[in-house]
């Protein structure tokens, strides 16, 4: 160590700062393993055939391996989630940062120093568990509404061909306006506690809407609508207690009963995708579930390791 000190005090300023970054990248890898483990150290199962019988069977690439005693095959912490096989294990905290930063695949490849395919491919990895991770039932005064977002063929020139459409300038505009066969749908559901979830449905009339409440809404939940004669109508078809705000007509408010932390939701949803100049339709759910996760983290600031966490289910 005191070798060490006194190399250190010889070199030059460059040779100290590429020592530092060394060190740096060093510590995230540690880091990023040390996050990784606690997802089998409590309990560790058998990804292959979820036995308990494991056994510690040595260390490789910086992971503990298991063996499994009843189908005697090997595993690490990684077996079987979104970023296994899945290389540079001291970037995957910065590309944590660069989801908890919003950044667009060409900023996050640059501040990571990979690919942009590389960038593409840990964006979606990453977001592959998170976009799952919705409320499963919502209780109290409930609102629901749908918002649009524009259709995509972003990347995927075979499926525009298909589509018959022209291309269109990154983003773009639709040709009509509201509601068509332009926008992807998007409806909405958020209780008073802040419990969210969110589902593209195929078309805005009863059976669809009626399919996707069904399974959200508890015994006692009261739904909260705008306007729209298929929510009515849909909450009228589960038996729940309904109240309608007509917001085009000026109403906002009818004592208890409102919209508006859903519409709050719509809002922050639109500015925080308008970064990404369009998204591909096919991939959309990743980014309503990485925008779920920002939101639900958002009172406490969103960390890095969580979201690593959470992109490999602890």
């Amino acid at each position: 160590m005191n070798r060490l000190v006194e190399a250190i005090d010889r070199m030059t300023w460059a040779q100290r700062g590429s020592l530092i970054d060394r060190l740096k990248t060093q510590q995230a890898g540690h880091q990023a393993c040390a996050l990784i483990e606690e997802r089998l150290q409590a309990l560790p199962m058998c990804p292959h055939c979820r036995s308990w019988q494991v056994v510690r069977n040595g260390q490789a690439r910086g992971l503990q391996r298991y063996k499994c005693r009843g189908c005697a095959r090997t595993f690490n912490a990684l077996t079987g989630t979104p970023l296994a096989r899945l290389r540079y294990r001291d970037k995957w905290l910065g590309q944590a940062q660069a989801l908890t930063e919003g950044l667009s695949i060409t900023k996050a490849a640059g501040q990571l120093q990979v690919a942009r395919s590389t960038a593409f491919r840990w964006r979606h990895r990453f977001l592959a568990l998170p976009q799952a991770i919705k409320a499963r039932s919502l209780g109290g005064i409930v609102e629901a509404d749908e918002t649009c977002v524009l259709k995509s063929c972003k990347g995927q020139r075979v499926q525009l061909s298909k589509s018959g459409r022209e291309a269109r300038h990154r983003g773009g505009r639709a040709t009509r306006r509201g509601l068509s066969r332009e926008q992807a749908v998007v409806l909405v559901a958020r209780d008073r506690s802040g419990a969210t979830t969110d589902q593209i449905v195929q078309a805005l009339d009863t059976a669809h809407l009626a399919a996707v409440l069904q399974p959200l809404l508890a015994a006692d939940a009261v739904l909260c609508t705008d306007g729209s004669g298929s929510l009515a109508a849909a909450a009228s078809h589960l038996g729940v207690e309904h109240h309608c705000i007509i917001v085009s007509a000026g109403q906002h408010v009818a004592g208890p009963w409102h919209i508006q932390n859903v519409n709050g939701y719509h809002s922050r949803l639109k500015n925080w995708m308008r970064r990404f100049n369009g998204v591909a339709t096919s991939y959309l759910p990743n980014y309503l579930g990485w925008f779920r996760a920002l939101d639900r983290l958002s009172p406490t600031g969103p960390k890095p390791a969580t979201l690593l966490a959470l992109a490999i289910g602890v």
